[in-house]
């Protein structure tokens, strides 16, 4: 399974996530089927960043795409929320400063310092995914090699973000439903076969703020 099929079922999966919302304008099913999309992000940036030409470049198109994409997630967030955050963009341009920082310290105890930082940071601002994003990103980059512990990285990291929940709600099926959803993509992670398959690095990038934008207008002309 090459990068290319990765990033499809990654665009398929989160614009499921998204369409629930404007749908229902409000938690649905379509949220479980959209578990599947950032963690395989998530391992599309540890990858990009192993071949990418220039990590500059990398991070300053991550960065733009942050940018541009914020005014559509804000627009598309009111549909269903009031609370401001910042865009998945924003997540994946930390988790990708996370893994340049930490191979660039010679000291890693210190680099293990810098990530906890920068995963405070994500949540402190408000970033999708928080700090679970900046380190499911940075631990499919460390464990690159090590599939297995990678695997059991990710479910202790996925356990970790859902377990609160689980305690607190009185809805707790809904996050064993959502672990298990969000479990998923690493049967497509694991058939990953390290090609890049057909060439399309601005797909996700104009994808994400384009559908945002389109489904806050669904939702504002047919549904509100």
């Amino acid at each position: 399974m090459s990068s290319f099929v990765l990033k499809i079922i990654g665009i398929i999966t989160m614009f499921c996530d998204h369409l629930g919302y404007a749908i229902y304008g409000h938690f649905s099913y379509f949220n479980y089927i959209g578990r599947i999309a950032f963690p395989i992000f998530a391992f599309c940036i540890s990858e990009g960043y192993l071949h990418t030409k220039s990590k500059k470049n990398y991070l300053m198109r991550l960065f733009t795409f942050a940018l541009v994409s914020q005014t559509p997630f804000m627009l598309f967030n009111s549909i269903f929320r009031d609370s401001f955050s910042l865009n998945v963009f924003f997540t994946l341009f930390l988790g990708l400063v996370a893994i340049i920082g930490y191979d660039m310290c010679k000291n890693k105890y210190i680099g293990i310092l810098l990530i906890v930082c920068l995963a405070i940071t994500a949540d402190t601002l408000k970033m999708d995914y928080g700090y679970y994003g900046v380190l499911v990103i940075f631990a499919f980059h460390l464990l690159k090699n090590k599939k297995f512990l990678m695997n059991i990285a990710f479910i202790a990291l996925t356990l970790m973000k859902y377990l609160p929940q689980y305690i607190t709600s009185n809805f707790y099926y809904v996050y064993i439903i959502l672990f298990i959803c969000t479990l998923i993509p690493l049967i497509f992670i694991n058939l990953y076969n390290g090609k890049k398959g057909i060439s399309v690095k601005y797909l996700l990038y104009g994808f994400y703020p384009v559908h945002l934008m389109l489904l806050y207008v669904f939702n504002t002309i047919f549904i509100a």
